[in-house]
């Protein structure tokens, strides 16, 4: 088995600009940057690979001389995902893929700086830490700690095994959130002023992550942006797709079975799993963290809205206006889509309200909106709903300004918030969701939004609370306002309330 970082040849007392930091495994080089420091393919834990391929993670090995942390570690991915998301995520081969990446403005131990611990998305089977999009200069510059992480995907993170704990992905976001718990105040963040965030699949980790017992105490406040979990996600659904697996693959769905099998074979079974076929249409978020009834006890929106989840932490989340309406959904007449909010659980009066809701969009664009509202903004609404009844601190908000780009011009799609969000509309890919010249007095305001809720758990006075009585939602435009009631019309067709 390869080491996941050579040993750095330079001795130990380099200048600044490669500076060295103690981990509790080993010291770490990392680089300068404008605007602090970056220590990058850090290992949280051994590779998974051999016996640990499909086991719990275990703590890396400790080390005696300083590993170099110059460059990113190796990628979960193993194949682009350009065909549904247009955040450039690179792979990194190697088998180290447990690694995280720290973005520091100084490496002080003493400087005990709030932490934004990031998880990407990539429906929980792709997805890079490596990206652009997630560097964590803007972030730096305005006094936070960033670390980005790097789990195990689809099958290897989260089929059901019979001889292998369940949501071995949800152990791996544990343990890294461990890790800087030990470890951050080296690189001087403060280990008890942790926000979890992420995005699509990541926004989802952050919701099961409340949802989960064994992450309680390791963050003091959470965003989810877009997030999505499996719905439905009882064990019975992990057990079910486990099963299809068997059908479609011939192979038990056991660690035995696939422990020895290459990268690119489990990447084919994984395709086989998701293809169409006789036994129906493969739902979304297949693999994806389920309830086991142990590490997450009971399904994540059940516990986020009728359980105690959660508790006081304050939450932040929300969803663009358009995520999913700028995928390719063909033409079709209108009993296709009323087809489509049937199985999306609207009866006809509700379906007719999200009829009259989008009366200028294309049936193809309805589709899109349905399953944008199906997956994230009434699954988000409802989570802010039921927080809001119990008085918990919560911020809810709709990204709408609409891309400029020729590909999407005209909407507000999944991904297009966050290089707002990190401030970062000059990164690499950027300009080709947002279009030219996007407007950066929006990223100004989202960006300093977040950075205030790091700080001091309140994106600030122009943002308010979601309470019960006016439902307050921070409506990212150009320019930003907060509405009352802003999402009115999703809650009477999709949580039906009128």
């Amino acid at each position: 088995m390869s080491t996941p970082h050579r040993p750095a040849d330079q001795p130990a007392d380099r200048p600044a600009d490669h500076p060295v930091v103690q981990t509790d495994r080993g010291p770490v080089r990392g680089t300068g940057s404008d605007t602090g420091l970056r220590f990058l393919g850090i290992p949280y834990a051994k590779a998974p690979v051999g016996a640990l391929r499909f086991a719990a993670p275990e703590p890396a090995e400790p080390w005696t001389e300083p590993l170099d942390a110059t460059a990113y570690g190796p990628t979960a991915q193993r194949r682009a995902f350009a065909e549904v998301t247009i955040i450039p995520e690179p792979t990194v081969p190697g088998a180290g893929i447990l690694n995280l990446n720290v973005f520091t403005p100084a490496a002080d131990p003493s400087a005990g700086l709030p932490v934004l611990v990031w998880i990407h998305g990539g429906g929980y089977v792709a997805g890079s830490s490596a990206s652009p999009w997630y560097d964590g200069a803007a972030f730096n510059r305005d006094g936070v700690v960033l670390v980005s992480i790097g789990y195990r995907l689809g099958i290897e993170g989260f089929l059901h095994l019979e001889d292998a704990p369940d949501n071995r992905g949800v152990l791996d976001w544990i343990a890294a959130l461990g890790w800087v718990r030990d470890n951050i105040a080296a690189f001087g963040g403060d280990p008890a002023r942790v926000t979890v965030a992420g995005q699509s699949a990541g926004g989802g980790a952050v919701q099961t992550l409340l949802a989960t017992p064994a992450a309680k105490g390791l963050f003091r406040a959470a965003i989810s942006v877009s997030g999505a979990v499996m719905q439905p996600q009882d064990a019975a659904v992990g057990r079910a797709v486990a099963e299809r697996f068997t059908a479609r693959t011939g192979l038990p769905a056991t660690a035995q079975a696939l422990r020895d099998r290459s990268d690119e074979e489990l990447l084919d079974f994984q395709g086989a799993l998701s293809a169409p076929g006789p036994d129906g249409p493969a739902p979304m978020l297949m693999l994806a963290p389920f309830a086991d009834g142990e590490l997450v006890p009971e399904p994540v929106m059940d516990a986020l809205t009728s359980g105690d989840a959660g508790g006081e932490i304050p939450l932040m989340l929300g969803f663009t206006e358009h995520e999913f309406n700028a995928l390719p959904f063909p033409d079709a007449p209108e009993e296709a889509l009323l087809g489509l909010l049937a199985s999306l659980g609207l009866d006809p009066s509700a379906s007719a309200g999200f009829l009259a809701a989008h009366p200028s969009l294309t049936t193809p664009q309805r589709m899109g909106q349905a399953i944008t509202d199906a997956t994230f903004r009434a699954p988000a609404l409802a989570i802010a709903e039921s927080r809001a009844a119990r008085l918990r601190p919560t911020w809810l908000y709709e990204f709408t300004w609409t891309s400029q780009a020729p590909a999407f011009a005209g909407a507000a799609f999944h991904c297009l918030d966050l290089p707002f969000a990190f401030d970062l509309l000059s990164a690499e890919g950027a300009t080709d969701a947002t279009g030219a010249n996007p407007p950066q007095a929006l990223a100004d305001a989202v960006h300093s939004a977040w950075v205030r809720f790091i700080h001091s758990l309140d994106p600030g006075a122009d943002w308010p609370r979601y309470t019960a009585a006016d439902r307050a939602t921070r409506v990212w435009d150009a320019p930003p306002r907060t509405d009352p009631d802003h999402l009115a019309p999703v809650r009477a067709v999709w949580l039906r309330e009128h």
